[in-house]
């Protein structure tokens, strides 16, 4: 195809199949690159996690609860009341990359697990994102972004708190039944998360949720995790004083049966409505559990077959404590017909046994 000396190109010497076969190549590299395109966009929604939400149909509201890694909200999930936890690793360039990298992997294994807990007595897991410079969350005043520091869980909405519950019942007390029907909820949902694997670490009436059929759940799960195979692995204090095994106070392995402690004292707080140690502090709370062997004193009118369930479970010695399972069985053959609680037969309220605040088991 050539120019004539005018600039113009005579058409009986243009190369119309040269053209066509130019404008096929082109057609064709265009179809590839979009194909490509595609197929990336293909493979991110293939390598999404299960358990990632849609940020797009959170509703994020009113603070409800914050705690040293971050904050809880009231929200909406595609329709749904949820409870939305923000975990906050840091201001942006506090960390280093190494460091947020071994962060969202622990966060991603962890969630992986939540993912696939179903059990009655375990707040549902619906779901978490980490935070990424394109996300951003709906909330009542607009949408904010996520920093990529930031991790986002969402689980079931439940109304009710075990400690409020608790405290508001201070002066009257539960019935027996009431008594025995908590313990074993809360049981039942460790011995579910001991057949996972999975040690909560935290176990204490704070962190035990009521629906609104006073269904117990047990919730949060931020320092939980799942069980070292090596116990040597499973060290450090972690958890709340009170409700710590001697061997958490003291920096020693640990295993499941720090959870099983824990559960002693949240049965001695169900029964009595009440606080362990509350004029202790800190320090003499620890002192005394593990040089004293101090515990809660249980009251006198307290049936034998409930507190031999609490003094087995919180004893010194981890291997003599019961599995949680074994715990469920022990409840389960408690019978609560004859009442046997805090508020004595045939009276609406009150306690007529007295007991000392402390003693050891």
């Amino acid at each position: 195809m050539k120019e004539n000396s005018d600039g113009f190109v005579r058409a009986d010497q243009i190369d119309l199949k040269s053209l066509d076969e130019q404008l096929q190549r082109h057609l064709s590299r265009a179809l590839t690159i979009e194909k490509k395109k595609e197929g990336a966009g293909a493979s991110e929604r293939v390598t999404r996690e299960e358990w990632e939400i849609d940020p797009s149909k959170l509703i994020i509201k009113a603070v409800i609860a914050r705690g040293t890694f971050g904050t809880v909200h009231r929200g909406v999930y595609d329709g749904q009341d949820v409870a939305v936890k923000l975990l906050d690793w840091g201001e942006e360039n506090h960390r280093t990359e190494a460091e947020l990298t071994s962060l969202r992997t622990a966060f991603t294994q962890e969630v992986a697990v939540w993912n696939k807990l179903d059990h009655p007595n375990v707040t549902k897991f619906i779901g978490a994102t980490m935070g990424r410079p394109e996300l951003n969350i709906q909330t009542e005043n607009g949408q904010i972004g996520m920093p990529s520091n930031l991790c986002c869980v969402v689980v079931e909405y439940l109304p009710g708190g075990l400690k409020s519950y608790l405290i508001k019942n201070h002066r009257r007390k539960l019935s027996f039944g009431i008594v025995v029907q908590l313990a074993l909820d809360l049981a039942r949902g460790l011995s579910y998360l001991h057949s996972k694997k999975i040690v909560h670490r935290d176990v204490k009436t704070e962190n035990m949720l009521l629906d609104k059929t006073r269904t117990l759940k047990i919730a949060d799960f931020g320092v939980a995790r799942v069980e070292a195979s090596n116990p040597n692995d499973m060290t450090g204090e972690t958890g709340t004083l009170g409700y710590m095994a001697p061997e958490v106070l003291n920096g020693n392995p640990y295993n499941r049966k720090c959870d099983v402690y824990s559960f002693g004292i949240c049965l001695w707080e169900i029964y009595c409505c009440d606080m362990p140690y509350p004029d202790l502090s800190f320090s003499e709370v620890t002192s005394a559990v593990v040089r004293q062997n101090l515990r809660p004193e249980i009251p006198r009118c307290c049936p034998s077959s409930l507190a031999n369930v609490m003094k087995r479970c919180w004893d010194a010695n981890p291997d003599k404590r019961p599995e949680m399972d074994e715990v469920v069985s022990l409840l389960e053959a408690i019978d609560t017909s004859n009442g046997g609680g805090m508020i004595p037969m045939g009276q609406s309220q009150g306690c007529l046994c007295f007991f000392r605040k402390y003693r050891g088991p």
